[in-house]
């Protein structure tokens, strides 16, 4: 499998404060890679360095196999990008402004493929509407044109939904599935709600204070088969008693005043609750986590 995205041992400090630690992590080609963590963690001045807007204090960055720093113009080429929130020209219009960015890139786009561009991200019959009365969220969607106008093979996205409302979030999603699925486009994007990073990734890197806390694929992150399960009762010495004579024993994790945590699979789930109130012990909740809300849910609680 080719390899879009490849960082190795990055560093990024400013004077005394370390942004990103030792990070490496592979984007394959054909991935929708998800870029998870807190505010905070280090996710846009990653992305800013796999774009070239600034330079890792250490280690080494490669995009389609080759080095970021010595490629950069003819990697760019590739590459289309929308950190933080796009600017315009408010005093131009949508298309005005497209066509400044098409110039600059000496691109010949015809009227046809502007109207497609501006279906595609939802602005079509906007085009002469000046960007100054734009809406945060439609600011957003001429980014996405903006990032789009080149036809990238590998498409870099910071925080992607700021602004948008419910339904702009829905079509961001399907767009972003359709440019995956259909054209074949690698897609990196950054987010703090795990909600988005779950619905459409492939893969993904959960990073906290620049340091990278879980990669992998996304399948095996939510795997069913090893799940944190929490059960809540007003009888804790009855549970112990129970789960210490049975065979759920070894998948008891640790235990509070009145919960007691385990590993399982969520498929034994259901026999662990009949089991309980059979022994006519007090169930007051049981519930489960995977091991990607498991991360996330510690992370942001440090």
């Amino acid at each position: 499998m080719s390899i879009a995205i490849q960082l190795k041992e990055i560093t990024k400090t400013f004077k005394n404060f370390t942004a990103v630690n030792g990070l490496n992590l592979q984007v394959n080609k054909g991935d929708i890679y998800g870029f998870l963590g807190p505010n905070g963690s280090g996710k846009s001045t990653t992305l800013r360095m796999m774009m070239g807007l600034i330079k890792p204090s250490n280690g080494e960055i490669n995009l389609f196999g080759k080095s970021l720093a010595n490629n950069r113009s003819e990697i760019m080429k590739k590459v289309g990008c929308m950190i933080e929130k796009p600017d315009f020209y408010g005093y131009l219009n949508a298309k005005e402004n497209l066509e400044l960015v098409a110039r600059a890139s000496l691109l010949s786009y015809s009227k046809k493929q502007y109207s497609d561009l501006f279906e595609l991200v939802g602005l079509l019959g906007r085009e002469k509407d000046k960007v100054k009365t734009f809406s945060h969220g439609m600011k957003q969607r001429l980014g996405l044109a903006q990032t789009l106008i080149h036809n990238p093979e590998l498409i870099i996205l910071d925080e992607p939904n700021t602004g948008l409302d419910p339904q702009g979030i829905i079509d961001l999603r399907q767009l972003m599935l359709m440019l995956n699925k259909e054209q074949g486009k690698t897609i990196v994007f950054s987010s703090h709600i795990l909600s988005e990073v779950q619905e459409i990734c492939t893969s993904m890197v959960v990073i906290n204070k620049g340091k990278a806390v879980v990669e992998g694929k996304v399948a095996d992150l939510l795997s069913q088969e090893n799940l944190h399960v929490v059960v809540e009762t007003s009888d804790m010495n009855a549970l112990r008693n129970y789960m210490q004579n049975s065979t759920w024993h070894a998948a008891v994790v640790s235990e509070s005043n009145s919960e007691m945590h385990l590993q399982l699979a969520k498929k034994d789930i259901p026999l662990l609750s009949q089991e309980i109130i059979k022994q006519n012990i007090p169930l007051l909740r049981i519930d489960y986590r995977n091991q990607l809300e498991e991360y996330f849910l510690r992370i942001t609680k440090e």
